[in-house]
């Protein structure tokens, strides 16, 4: 009996280990695309897992990149952990790149990771078709407070405020983006921080400015190649 009884729960865990893995592609899958929601034809919420893999199957392609910008053959962008990318030296990391291919033109979707007040937080920016025009964003984390650095993902005004904001100034020269306390001064890059939270946007921002940088390459090397 005890054989039996431990055979069943080994099959059972190992069940509940795959179904897992499939539960946290599909969720990935959809927080990623959740950040062009804005010209997909429903809004994410309302889509079915298989609907969010037919999206990705119909209309994403994905690639991964060096720190040079230059694209690795062999590699798909769900194949790269940014958790562990981030421990890796700069010049060894391997960057994941979506390319959301719409009815009105592309928009690339680039990916960050940084740290929160409690743990790591990460998100998802897409670009408009121009390489500066930030579509949308989306953030997460791993353990930061409800009701305070956790809004980074709950509380849809936040990310809703980068909508617009541009990576590069008027002259061309990248500026990332940024999160201030005490009102935005810089219509361009900034956006405000949430009350309660500093700590958390300061971990946001600084994702950002040093996440969009890495990405830096790649971009002006997109836009040469249109030029």
């Amino acid at each position: 009996m005890t054989v039996i009884s431990a055979t069943l729960l080994s099959l059972l865990a190992s069940g509940l280990s795959e179904r897992h893995v499939v539960n946290e592609l599909i969720y990935n899958k959809r927080i990623t695309i959740l950040a062009v929601e804005k010209n997909l034809d429903i809004p994410v919420k309302e889509m079915s897992d298989e609907e969010v893999q037919g999206v990705f199957d119909e209309k994403i392609e994905q690639f991964v990149i060096d720190m040079d910008g230059k694209i690795i053959e062999g590699l798909i962008a769900e194949d790269i952990d940014m958790a562990k990318e981030k421990k890796k030296p700069e010049a060894e990391r391997r960057l994941p790149v979506y390319l959301y291919h719409g009815a009105d033109g592309d928009n690339i979707i680039l990916s960050v990771r940084g740290s929160g007040l409690w743990d790591e937080i990460w998100g998802n920016i897409s670009l408009e078709s121009d390489l500066n025009t930030v579509l949308g964003v989306t953030f997460d984390h791993k353990g930061e407070t409800p009701g305070l650095g956790a809004e980074i993902k709950d509380n849809s005004a936040f990310p809703k405020q980068f909508e617009g904001k541009k990576l590069r100034d008027t002259k061309g020269v990248f500026q990332s983006l940024d999160v201030v306390k005490g009102g935005v001064k810089n219509e361009l890059h900034e956006v405000d921080v949430i009350t309660g939270a500093t700590v958390t946007c300061d971990g946001v921002a600084e994702m950002l400015q040093r996440g969009l940088r890495y990405y830096e390459p790649y971009l002006d090397k997109v836009a040469n190649e249109k030029n």
